[in-house]
């Protein structure tokens, strides 16, 4: 059995023949190299497991060696050789990143000792880098609950994306959790001790939203009696999460595109632009494509941000999840409420899985939390709402003609809604608005679109 491959390299023909031997019968694949030039070609073309190394040598001695390597990115334990006058050498080179020496002459136990110990240090250290990648991924996922096949993708593409710098366009509909994934890719990346800073941009009002994003300098318009940053400008060095992209105006978008590709911004009002470092997570419910097709969004700035896409499915798709998210709130709310943690009931949970959950995993948790209060700590059916407990919407549609198709019954679904929260608010937008839990201008793109107006 292959114990691992080392590379000896020593301008003594006999010294490297005798390590070679004592090596290969401890199950070591040994190659040798006579100088250290020819030991980092070796090294380049397959990279050893381990490196012994003689101080000196003609051509690149031992510490030339260790530092082109090391330059090189190799990532081998070297063992440096040092014969007698040669120790202060020796102690220098493991300064600048050698494991460890041994003088000559050595004896075979010696040398098979040595290299044991660094073998079993380097087995340590990837076992203490697998562990904490291992605690780093579950703290990254705290926020993110679900076991299904669905899901197990979407959290595998998580992670393999967050290490690196690149935008990310996360899309699903509302409330299925895509605040969370974008957390999840800030908690799993380099940036994760600096800042994360999420921003709604429907919520913000359009006149507002370019000073929120960008700051401004003193008397950039009236009432700015002081410079301010804005929230790109505080999302420096981390993570800036715009969710709802697809609200963003489109005097807006060309500056945002501006941002990802040089990398600077301008203050309202300011005479120049500042270097930013930050990496771009962006949301939306909306088909993007179909907003660039209806020009409401631009298409280079799509392709921009739609580097890495990471689509959430919608809870109905993944009813395996609701167990696991059901235990997940009753146990967050219980805590919250100052109650203790009830076990989830099988009248109870089939009554969650048999329910659509049209406002996906935010609607299952509010649900959950109005149970527990009700209930005063022991949810039951009971406790549901009427809807959720006899499985059906908390609205029927008119000229319901059998058709199950979700993706073409949603838009009459969510114009019925519209339409009934208009009535209700006597057409007051922003109070509709509010009902719906849209922003103002989500719902007046939406009543356009609905032929509403």
């Amino acid at each position: 059995m292959n114990a691992g491959r080392l590379l000896v390299i020593d301008d003594e023909a006999g010294l490297r023949h005798t390590l070679s031997l004592i090596l290969r019968e401890e199950g070591y694949e040994v190659v040798t190299a006579e100088d250290g030039e020819a030991g980092l070609r070796m090294a380049a073309a397959d990279p050893p497991d381990l490196v012994l190394c003689d101080i000196r040598m003609p051509r690149l001695d031992g510490l030339g060696f260790l530092e082109r390597f090391s330059e090189a990115g190799g990532t081998a334990l070297v063992i440096m050789m040092s014969a007698y006058g040669t120790l202060d050498t020796a102690v220098e080179a493991m300064r600048r990143g050698a494991y460890d020496y041994i003088s000559k002459p050595f004896n075979a136990d010696e040398v098979i000792l040595t290299i044991r110990k660094a073998q079993e240090r380097e087995n340590l250290r990837r076992e203490v880098h697998r562990l904490r990648k291992k605690v780093q991924e579950r703290a990254g996922f705290a926020e993110v609950v679900g076991r299904s096949s669905a899901m197990r993708e979407v959290m595998d593409l998580t992670g393999r994306v967050a290490p690196y710098p690149s935008t990310v366009l996360i899309t699903g509909e509302s409330g299925t959790g895509k605040e969370a994934i974008a957390r999840a890719i800030h908690n799993l990346s380099p940036r994760r001790d600096l800042a994360f800073v999420a921003v709604n941009c429907g919520a913000i009002p359009e006149n507002l939203l370019e000073s929120e994003l960008f700051g401004h300098e003193k008397g950039a318009f009236t009432g700015a009696d002081r410079a301010r940053e804005g929230l790109v400008e505080e999302a420096n060095g981390g993570t800036l999460f715009l969710d709802e992209i697809g609200e963003l105006p489109l005097t807006l978008q060309v500056k945002l595109l501006r941002v990802l590709q040089e990398r600077r911004i301008r203050r309202v009002g300011g005479p120049a632009e500042r270097p930013i470092d930050v990496r771009v997570v962006t949301a939306t419910a909306r088909d993007l494509e179909d907003e660039v097709r209806g020009g409401r969004f631009r298409e280079d700035l799509f392709f921009r941000i739609n580097v890495v896409h990471i689509p959430i499915p919608p809870l109905r798709a993944r009813a395996e999840d609701i167990p696991l998210l059901a235990e997940h709130f009753l146990r967050r709310h219980a805590e919250w409420l100052g109650m203790e943690v009830p076990a989830l009931s099988p009248t109870l949970l089939t009554a969650l899985l048999r329910y659509s959950w049209p406002g996906n995993v935010r609607e299952l948790e509010n649900v959950l939390e109005r149970t527990m209060i009700l209930s005063g700590g022991s949810p039951e059916t009971e406790h549901l709402p009427p809807h959720v407990r006899e499985g059906t919407l908390p609205f029927s549609l008119a000229g319901d003609d059998g058709d199950l198709s979700v993706k073409r019954r949603l838009p009459a679904l969510e114009r019925e809604l519209i339409m009934r929260a208009l009535a209700q608010t006597e057409g007051n937008r922003t109070r509709a608005a509010d009902v719906l839990e849209l922003s103002v201008r989500a719902l007046s793109y939406k009543i356009r679109d609905y032929g509403l107006e």
